[in-house]
């Protein structure tokens, strides 16, 4: 059964304490995420400072970019976030449970039909994006007299979601009226990670226009990679995601944001191959000299992607093992991988020891590099399989999953360096 265990925990009685908890997750598990909360508040606070006078959100959608809604959105409340943003109805419901009923939650996938009364239940605000949502919106506030709000969200060039610039004109007449209920009005830029694109300043101009027909209303355009194009685009409020977990948004220069995910997995065998004999599936890589393999428990199940993998003609990702970079031998399983440790020491890699693959200078933006993806895609694929570990913000290290105890090995000087109290 997986639970989350309170960090006040004494261990007194039948409750293990938090340190038993992450013993039994390092023993039993194939892999390991930490995932580091006091590094995902400095992001937040490096953000918010940058956007300064704006205020700072946080956008919590996708489990907190997988890594876990309740514990991030409690860290970013108690560092002083105030506003988040998640992307559905329910998404909003694991929110509300874990915030303070003071802080601002807004669902950016609109208003879905028939919908409004769960929004209020939970005093969330969907992001209206269509006139249609608006009308349902507004049908339901005069019915039963709610008057928690909502975003209007235009659109400036993603032609994705959101109205039309015709249409958030026509608002105007709205907006001079007393209790017109738009507490936001929000754009989404395009290509806010190039800093030299065009589409910028074109949505910038056309923003800025529409911003200011919606007198007295906080308007918001920057994600993570558009606080880093200057004051211009900040307005009111800022809404980074992806750079509060680690994922460099600024990918033209280096990455002024803390590392927060940390992945280890099992070495489940060693074993020898000889010169000539082939890896994997395919058997499209082939040792070129007599052989040390590392099988570790983690594939593309787990979200580490088949593209990750090697053959006789492309170098794949590494991983590092024993403190060293070691290439990945031939394709990704479903739940394996080869790792080519032929250069380490004899005795340096052993059956139980942890390896690293995101951490020791693997970034997840060089394995997304790898996977042929973006960061973003990364961070929301990796499995349930990895046993999850806070650490940070209350000053202690959390299991937040409880695999079933289970007889193991004594821990091997790599696991207990997987441990996120370890020195980095």
């Amino acid at each position: 059964m997986n639970s989350t265990t309170d960090p006040d925990s004494s261990g007194a009685g039948d409750n293990p304490s938090p340190e038993a908890n992450m013993a039994a997750a390092l023993a039993t598990a194939t892999g390991v995420l930490t995932i580091d909360l006091d590094a995902i508040v400095a992001n937040w606070r490096k953000l918010e400072k940058q956007a300064v006078p704006a205020e700072c959100a946080g956008v919590i959608k996708a489990n907190a970019y997988g890594c876990g809604v309740e514990p991030v959105a409690r860290a970013l409340s108690a560092a002083g976030c105030k506003t988040f943003f998640v992307a559905t109805l329910d998404e909003a419901r694991a929110a509300r449970a874990a915030l303070p009923s003071s802080a601002t939650i807004y669902v950016l996938s609109g208003l879905f039909q028939n919908s409004a009364d769960s929004y209020a239940e939970i005093d969330c605000r969907p992001v209206i994006d269509d006139l249609n949502e608006l009308a349902e919106w507004d049908v339901f506030c005069r019915r039963s007299g709610w008057s928690g709000g909502a975003a209007v969200h235009i659109d400036t060039g993603m032609n994705r979601l959101g109205l039309s610039i015709t249409e958030a004109q026509g608002l105007r007449p709205r907006i001079e009226t007393a209790n017109h209920g738009i507490t936001l009005v929000m754009s989404h830029l395009v290509s806010s990670e190039l800093i030299n694109s065009p589409s910028n300043a074109r949505q910038l101009g056309t923003f800025r226009e529409i911003a200011s027909l919606f007198t007295g209303v906080p308007a918001s355009l920057s994600n993570s990679s558009g606080i880093y194009l200057g004051a211009p685009f900040q307005f009111d409020l800022v809404r980074p995601g992806a750079a509060l977990y680690g994922i460099n948004p600024t990918p033209e220069a280096d990455n002024p944001m803390q590392p927060v995910v940390d992945l280890k997995a099992r070495i489940v065998q060693i074993r020898n191959i000889e010169r000539g004999d082939t890896v994997g599936y395919g058997g499209t890589w082939t040792a070129r000299r007599p052989t040390r393999l590392a099988i570790v428990a983690a594939g593309y199940a787990d979200g580490y992607f088949r593209a990750a993998g090697s053959n006789d003609g492309t170098r794949g990702a590494e991983v590092v093992v024993a403190g060293q970079r070691c290439p990945i031998a031939g394709r990704i399983s479903m739940d394996l991988m080869a790792v080519d440790i032929t250069e380490l020491p004899p005795k340096a890699a052993r059956r139980g020891h942890m390896v690293t693959l995101i951490g020791e200078g693997i970034t997840v933006d060089e394995l997304a590099h790898h996977f042929g993806t973006i960061g973003y895609e990364v961070l929301t694929s990796l499995g349930s399989r990895f046993a999850r570990i806070y650490k940070g913000s209350n000053g202690a290290a959390v299991a937040a999953e409880e695999p079933a105890p289970a007889a193991a090995e004594a821990p091997t000087a790599a696991e207990t360096a997987a441990s996120p109290d370890a020195p980095s």
